[in-house]
C-alpha cells in the first residue's frame, strides 16, 4: 500500500530509483546541510531578530519549502534560506542600508512575488532555455569547483592569507586530519560503489572527532518536548515600509542575485540527477520554480530571509537521489530538528566537508562537455568556473559567464548567435553589477 503511494507520488520505477536509495540520499543530504539551522539564525540575530525565533522560522520554512518542492516538483532538493542571501540582508540592509529587519522582510515578500509574477508569465523558464548548452556544463563545473572550495574551507586545508587571500591551512590540526581522512575514505567507498557510502563516511569521521577528543557530544538537554514556533517574527514584515523607502536597488539585488543563484544551482543539480533533455530543457523545471517562489513569499512571512535551492543537495544527488521522496526525506529529519537540535551539532563540519570535496570532484567531470577548443565558449565558460569559487557566489559566476558570452559575440560580429531575450539578460546583468558597488 505505501510502496504504491510512493510510487504514484515521485515515479520511482520511472526514474530508476528505489525507496531505500532515496531515503539514504536524503539523509546524506541533510548530514551534509544541517549546519544552517545554527548559521542562519545567527545571522538574522545580527539583524535585531529575536534568536529564539529566528531559530524555528529558518526550520520551518526549511521544512515547508523543502516539502513542497519534494511533493509538488518532484525535485531531490532541499530549499532553504540562503546563506548569500542572509549575509546580504543581515550586514548591508539590516547594516549600512540602514533599514530595520521588518522592512527587510517586505523587500524580500516583494522579490518573492517577482519571482511568482516571472514564473507564471514563463519568464524564468524562457531565461533558462536562453542560456546556452556549454555554459550549462560550466555551470555544473564551476559549482562543483564552489563546492568543493566549500568543503576545503570547512576542514581547514584551506584558510584566508592576508598577503595571498587563500593559503594551505594547518594539515596537523586534527579537524584537517580527520578530513582528510574523510576525503580517502569516501572516494574509495564510492570508487567501490558502496551504496550510502558518503553517509557512512560522515557517520565514521564523527565517530572517531569524538572518540579521540576532537569534538565532543552537546552538554545540557538534548531533546525539546515542544517545537518553537516562530512567534516574534511571524507575520512582522513591513511591505508598506519597503515600498515607502524605495527599497528598488535592494529589491532588484535579492531578485537577480536569489534568481540565478537559484538557476545556476538547479541547473547543476539537473545536469547530475540526468534530468537535462538532450535539447537542453530540465524535466518538472517549472513546477521547481513555482515552488521557489511561493517558498521565499512564505520565508518573508515566517520571518527567514529569501529560501534558495542549496548547493549541498548534491551529496544526495550524488548518492542516487532522483526524486522528491529525497526531499521530502530532508524535511522530515529537518522536523525532527525542531525536537533535538542540540543532537544536530554532533555532526562537525569537518566529518561533512569530505563530502562536499568528492561531489565537486565528480561534477567537475562535465568539462569534457564544454567545447574549449572554440575560444567563444571557452572564454565565457572558464570565467563562469572560476568566478564561482573566487567570488564565493554562484549567481556572480553566472553573470560573468553570461555577459562574457554575450560580450564577446556582439564585439566579432556573431549576431546570429544571440536573441533579444540574451542580450536584455546581459543587460540586466551589467545594472544589477552597477547597483551592488558601493
Amino acid at each position: 500500500m505505501i510502496k504504491t503511494l510512493l510510487e504514484r507520488l515521485f515515479h520511482l520505477v520511472e526514474n530508476k530509483t528505489t525507496v531505500r536509495r532515496e531515503l539514504l540520499a536524503g539523509l546524506t543530504s541533510f548530514m551534509a546541510m544541517c549546519y544552517l539551522i545554527f548559521v542562519v539564525p545567527a545571522m538574522l540575530a545580527d539583524a535585531g531578530m529575536p534568536r529564539d525565533s529566528a531559530v524555528a522560522s529558518t526550520i520551518w520554512i526549511t521544512i515547508a519549502a523543502t516539502l513542497l518542492m519534494g511533493i509538488y516538483a518532484n525535485f531531490p532538493v532541499a530549499v532553504a534560506p540562503g546563506l548569500g542571501i542572509t549575509a546580504f540582508f543581515a550586514y548591508y540592509v539590516c547594516g549600512p542600508g540602514g533599514y530595520d529587519w521588518q522592512t527587510g522582510l517586505g523587500a524580500v515578500f516583494i522579490s518573492g512575488v517577482v519571482f511568482l509574477l516571472l514564473t507564471a508569465t514563463r519568464i524564468r523558464q524562457l531565461i533558462i532555455d536562453s542560456v546556452p548548452i556549454d555554459l550549462k556544463y560550466s555551470v555544473v563545473v564551476g559549482i562543483g569547483a564552489f563546492i568543493a572550495f566549500i568543503g576545503m574551507k570547512n576542514c581547514g586545508i584551506v584558510v584566508a592569507d592576508p598577503s595571498t587571500f587563500v593559503t594551505l591551512g594547518t594539515l596537523s590540526s586534527p579537524q584537517t586530519l580527520l578530513a582528510i581522512l574523510g576525503i580517502f575514505l569516501t572516494g574509495a567507498l564510492h570508487s567501490a560503489r558502496v551504496p550510502g557510502g558518503m553517509l557512512l563516511s560522515i557517520i565514521v569521521v564523527s565517530a572517531l572527532g569524538i572518540i579521540f577528543g576532537v569534538s565532543s557530544m552537546p552538554r545540557g538537554a538534548l531533546f525539546n518536548p515542544v517545537p518553537p514556533l516562530p512567534l516574534d517574527t511571524f507575520a512582522r514584515l513591513d511591505i508598506s515600509g519597503a515600498l515607502e523607502h524605495g527599497l528598488f536597488s535592494i529589491i532588484f539585488t535579492l531578485t537577480m542575485v536569489d534568481l540565478f543563484d537559484n538557476m545556476g544551482t538547479l541547473i547543476g543539480l539537473s545536469q547530475k540527477a540526468g534530468f537535462i533533455e538532450r535539447d537542453g530543457h530540465i524535466k518538472n523545471l517549472d513546477k521547481a520554480l513555482v515552488s521557489d517562489s511561493i517558498a521565499t513569499m512564505g520565508s518573508a512571512v515566517i520571518g527567514a530571509t529569501t529560501a534558495s535551492t542549496y548547493l549541498e543537495s548534491a551529496t544526495g544527488v550524488a548518492e542516487g537521489g532522483r526524486t522528491g521522496l529525497t526531499a521530502v526525506t530532508i524535511a522530515m529529519l529537518f522536523f525532527l530538528t525542531l525536537f533535538c537540535a542540540p543532537l544536530v551539532a554532533v555532526v562537525p563540519t569537518y566529518a561533512t566537508a569530505p563530502t562536499l570535496i568528492v561531489v565537486g570532484a565528480m561534477m567537475m567531470q562535465e568539462c569534457i562537455r564544454i567545447r574549449f577548443n572554440d575560444f567563444l565558449v571557452a572564454l565565457p565558460a572558464f570565467l563562469t568556473i572560476v568566478t564561482m569559487p573566487l567570488t564565493f557566489n554562484i549567481a556572480t559566476g553566472f553573470c560573468f559567464g553570461f555577459v562574457s558570452w554575450v560580450g564577446i559575440r556582439l564585439l566579432t560580429g556573431r549576431f546570429r548567435d544571440l536573441n533579444v531575450l540574451m542580450i536584455c539578460l546581459a543587460v540586466c546583468f551589467a545594472i544589477n553589477f552597477a547597483l551592488r558597488v558601493h
